[in-house]
């Protein structure tokens, strides 16, 4: 049986940072194309889809999601 102990200060810690694996590759919200990366996508980066052209700003959410908002 696992333990799922959870503590209101567990989601207070590291709130606004992105945890886990680096992302390296991010969906065309435009075309749905898959843009892989050659280093992580880091906050405030300006990217340009391969397939379609479009250029994003990336931001991410407390939970750590990638948002990409048109330019």
């Amino acid at each position: 049986m696992q333990n799922f102990d959870f503590n209101d200060d567990d989601d207070k810690k590291g709130k606004g940072k992105r945890e886990g694996k680096a992302l390296k590759e991010w969906d065309c919200p435009s075309c749905y194309a898959n843009n892989p990366t050659d280093e992580p996508i880091s906050e405030g980066e300006e990217l340009r889809c391969n397939y379609c052209g479009n250029e994003f700003k990336t931001s991410f959410t407390d939970a750590g999601k990638l948002r990409l908002k048109e330019l």
